[in-house]
């Protein structure tokens, strides 16, 4: 496994990071322990870095996976405070939920721009106490906007930032792939950690696994990569295509033979942009939230790409 150093924070990481999303409540609802054992297959494969939420709901599986185990693991949470207040109930949940004394990087979820940071900045100083008793290690955003990567690099405060990237620019709420990498790199040179997310485009680009993963590799600007993974076939795919390794057929095959199924988000919004695209006829509007007829689904990934808010995955 290739490790890098995260920018300026003196944390050591695997180029592949634990995506936490895919095995929680919010898509494939694993039970505890089966989620855990996916997460310490990638801990036994090389992996030390992984990446969660609040909102995912999965501090259960990962205090599981760290019970007892002598490797130094890096976590990053992130929430949606935004007062002092709302981040000190953020930040005990989390240590909390992951029974440790400190967390290696916490972020504010889903910036925009210069002013949602600027928003927020009440819990951004909570996170900076908290980063002098050694609470926290690093503070960073993660987000969807151009803008917002290019707003943390003059804040000499955020020393992670955690953008979407893909090479279809699938996610990208506000620019071309080619923008998003012109902000990376920029935030690269200012010394910040960085690493991405939705290689895979939420699943909408499944169909090129190969050329995706090998788009975010070829970016050198990227410290790490976060990829969700729901099963131990995916931690060994991933973990080898990570380490260009041999990944043997039967692998290969299995891996591409998974049952997959078209998730929407709840904070779909019913814009209907993806009925539209959809040329198999599989969505359709119903009390102002998009519905999908599986039997009808191509998984094609096509709704997910003019989605505004990124609320469609393929899982």
């Amino acid at each position: 496994m290739d490790y890098r150093e995260l920018g300026g924070t003196g944390l050591k990481v695997s180029r592949l990071c634990f995506g936490a999303l895919t095995i929680g409540p919010l898509q494939a609802k694993l039970p505890v322990e089966q989620g855990a054992a996916v997460i310490s297959s990638a801990f036994d494969r090389g992996v030390n870095f992984i990446d969660t939420a609040e909102l995912y709901g999965t501090y259960p599986y990962i205090r599981e996976a760290i019970k007892n185990r002598k490797q130094e693991i890096i976590i990053c949470s992130k929430c949606y405070a935004y007062t002092r207040d709302g981040m000190k109930e953020s930040l005990e949940s989390a240590l909390k939920g992951i029974d440790r004394d400190y967390i290696d990087i916490f972020m504010l979820h889903e910036q925009e721009s210069l002013l949602t940071i600027r928003g927020h900045w009440e819990a951004i100083e909570y996170l900076l106490e908290a980063k002098e008793k050694g609470i926290v290690r690093a503070v960073g955003i993660s987000t969807h906007h151009v803008a917002a990567v290019r707003a943390a690099v003059e804040i000499p405060e955020i020393e992670v930032i955690h953008p979407i990237i893909n090479k279809a620019g699938v996610g990208i709420a506000d620019g071309t792939v080619e923008d998003m990498l012109s902000a990376i790199r920029r935030a690269y040179a200012a010394g910040k950690g960085i690493y991405g997310m939705k290689a895979l485009g939420g699943g909408n680009l499944l169909s090129s696994a190969r050329e995706a993963l090998d788009f975010v590799l070829s970016i050198p600007e990227l410290h790490a990569f976060a990829v969700g993974m729901q099963n131990v076939d995916e931690v060994d795919y991933n973990t080898r295509y990570f380490s260009h390794t041999y990944i043997p057929e039967e692998l290969q095959e299995r891996v591409a033979r998974q049952p997959r199924r078209l998730h929407i988000d709840e904070w779909c919004e019913g814009c209907g942009a993806c009925v539209e695209k959809c040329g198999a006829a599989a969505l359709f509007l119903d009390g102002g939230k998009v519905k999908v007829k599986p039997e009808l689904c191509r998984l094609c990934g096509y709704c997910g790409a003019v989605c505004p808010l990124f609320a469609i995955k393929v899982i």
